[in-house]
This record gives structure tokens, C-alpha cells and sequence, in this order.
């Protein structure tokens, strides 16, 4: 749970980043959003959660 929170609260700080910096625009974030949280919904689900543990776990034990 404390990885999924410190995940999305991180990714939402790139977007704004990415926003006010002009590499982004509104229309392309809200696309990529609206695509993650369909994805969410999606049998693929665990597969991609349990691929960024393991990414998390690789991570730290450096």
C-alpha cells in the first residue's frame, strides 16, 4: 500500500513538472492518465503491480 501511495504521489509530481516546463500539454497528461486508470481495470492489473514491486525491491537493495 505505502508503495502504491509514494508511486502515484511521485509520478503526479513528474507530470506537474512536466506541465509547467512546457514538455507536456494538458490534453496529452489527462490522455495518459485516463489510459493508466483503464489499465487499472484490466486483468493486467497484478501483472503490472507485482512487475513494479519487483522493480521497487531491485531498487533498494542497492
Amino acid at each position: 500500500m505505502a508503495l502504491s501511495i509514494s508511486a502515484a504521489v511521485l509520478l503526479g509530481i513528474i507530470v506537474v513538472v512536466l506541465l509547467k516546463g512546457g514538455y507536456v500539454r494538458v490534453g496529452s497528461a489527462l490522455t495518459c492518465t485516463l489510459f493508466g486508470f483503464t489499465l487499472a481495470a484490466t486483468g493486467m492489473a497484478p501483472t503490472i503491480n507485482s512487475g513494479l514491486v519487483s522493480l521497487a525491491g531491485l531498487i533498494s537493495s542497492f
